[in-house]
């Protein structure tokens, strides 16, 4: 069962992704995409896709694809599949989509998770670009997703304005 959410209005065009087999069966709430989704819309963006989907890497792959190339998300959330497990495959879907890593926003989001867990230094995430979208994974959890965004919120403005091409050198 895949679910999905548009809106209109807002300066960044964000899309969110959940990839987790439980809550794409509607076993389990995805608490984690709820939480980004809020977030983003506290910050006055909008929200053009929310989407819950499978552990399945192909399936996140074309999602990332259709979000950036298709609908021109300027910023694409996932959450979910990131860790260790058999089936967590996120982060190789998004580095097959890539054009550029931005390693320093998975690196800080690490660093600060090492604060408060060692399980912080299990995550696999990757961010970086492909096009003028910004590509961002993020944990499964609630609190890591909400810590994380702690972290790189404050950097994304910039780095939006940075892939329009609006920043000037001074």
């Amino acid at each position: 069962m895949e679910h999905e959410y548009h809106a209109d209005g807002g300066k960044v065009k964000t899309a969110v992704i959940t990839v987790s087999d439980r809550c794409s069966r509607g076993e389990r709430e995805d608490q984690s995409g709820k939480a980004i989704v809020e977030t983003v819309e506290s910050k006055g963006w909008e929200v053009v896709s929310y989407i819950i989907i499978p552990d399945d890497k192909a399936r996140i792959k074309e999602e990332l694809l259709r979000l950036s190339d298709e609908l021109g998300s300027q910023l694409i959330f996932t959450t979910g599949g990131t860790g260790l497990s058999p089936r967590d495959y996120t982060p190789e879907a998004t580095l097959e989509v890539l054009e550029k890593e931005v390693p320093g926003m998975a690196e800080a989001m690490r660093s600060e998770g090492l604060n408060k867990t060692p399980h912080a230094m299990l995550s696999r995430a990757v961010c970086g670009i492909r096009g003028r979208a910004l590509i961002i994974n993020l944990p499964g959890s609630l609190k890591g997703v909400r810590e994380s965004l702690e972290v790189v919120l404050p950097a994304i403005p910039h780095a939006i304005e940075l892939l329009k091409g609006e920043v000037a050198d001074p």
